[in-house]
């Protein structure tokens, strides 16, 4: 009997350790969860992504999805304070026998703080203040990470939705330039492409350190950040790829720090990608396309020192560097189906165009 006791709480112990470790690299850490911990929050998300599958719009699914990551942070809390509750009954057990309800009540007792439950014996005492700090710290560790959570999201959707008026909703790479050229306001790109090399910087940093950003969702169901990125990359490559002699440097930094960052998160999900492709190797998005695009930039009189045909290459150099990784995440994560951002499970096979103010001018007659 007293072998068992010890396996027991040796158990308990090791339970409680490991909930401490998770906790650690989840919270102070800031690393993707542990393996186990990873198998639950994938599971809420593959529950939802079902549900979400039987839905006939994307916007429907949009506002399905905008809750799941909220309901895997609880989860992952949820399972915390569970594993806690299981390592201090163990512990319980182990140390003093008894009645296995007995323990489970004391143990959940204490870290509750309720105190409705408590050993009798002195020695006991210390494990319920030991249970006791746990469950504050945890619940406090909890309410402290979304604060860092949703400031680094606010970031990021700040910029996201600033390029609603500049590149649409769901953003495109074309109109960006398109819209830019049409209010004779190019000379604004550099500044932009700027601030969006320092936000690929951000998203890189944060995204990798806190996974559960990915899967917030834009306030928006036609925005999304992986297409927002995707958009302004696209624009910098384009006018790279036009007008080589006119494009800013901002537009090569930012198109660099783009697949930077994309790759880097990448990393963190598991997906494969070329890390030195060549400029000639072939992309999906198709060259006609690009021909489209083209010819209505240089019909607005957008700079375009390049032909179709010598800006073509170019295009596709700096594309093969973020397109395989763009499109794998904007399918894995249910991405507006925004032009140039590849095929999705669910979204069917027409692509949302962007939506364009009207442009409405006044009509000149006299008012009273």
């Amino acid at each position: 009997m007293i072998g068992a006791r010890v396996l027991v709480f040796v158990l308990g112990v090791a339970l409680l350790l490991l909930d401490a470790g998770m906790v650690v690299k989840a919270l102070i850490v800031p690393r993707p969860s542990g393996r186990a911990l990873s198998l639950l929050i994938r599971g809420v998300r593959r529950a939802f992504y079902r549900v979400a599958r039987s839905l006939p719009t994307y916007a429907s699914r949009d506002g399905l999805l905008a809750v799941m990551e909220p309901v895997a942070l609880v989860a992952q809390l949820a399972v915390w304070i569970l594993i806690a509750v299981a390592g201090f009954t163990l512990v319980d057990w182990g140390l003093w026998g008894g009645p296995f309800t007995g323990d489970f009540s004391e143990a959940g007792s204490s870290l509750f703080t309720l105190g409705f439950t408590s050993g009798h014996r002195t020695e006991g005492r210390v494990v319920d203040f030991v249970a006791a700090g746990t469950g504050l710290v945890l619940v406090a560790l909890q309410i402290a990470y979304l604060p860092t959570l949703y400031n680094a999201y606010n970031r990021r959707e700040t910029l996201v939705t600033l390029l609603e008026s500049r590149a649409g909703a769901p953003a495109w790479g074309p109109e960006l330039l398109i819209r830019h050229q049409l209010v004779a306001g190019i000379h604004n790109l550099p500044s932009l492409f700027a601030e969006w090399e320092r936000w690929a910087a951000d998203v890189a940093e944060s995204h990798t350190s806190y996974p559960s950003l990915l899967h917030l969702r834009s306030p928006r169901s036609r925005n999304s950040w992986i297409v927002s990125l995707v958009a302004v990359m696209d624009a910098a490559a384009i006018y790279q790829a036009v007008d080589p002699h006119g494009a800013p440097i901002e537009a090569r930094m930012c198109v660099r720090m783009g697949f930077t960052c994309l790759r880097d998160i990448a990393q963190v999900r598991g997906i494969p990608f070329d890390p030195d492709p060549s400029p000639d190797d072939p992309i999906t998005l198709p060259r006609e396309e690009f021909t489209a695009a083209y010819e209505r930039l240089a019909s607005i009189g957008f700079p375009t020192s390049r032909t179709l045909e010598e800006a073509w290459p170019h295009f596709r150099g700096w594309r093969v560097n973020y397109e395989s990784v763009a499109y794998s995440l904007a399918d894995s994560l249910d991405a507006p189906p925004a032009r140039w951002t590849g095929p999705r499970r669910w979204a069917g096979s027409e692509s949302l165009l962007p939506v364009r103010p009207v442009d409405r001018q006044p009509s000149g007659r006299p008012t009273a």
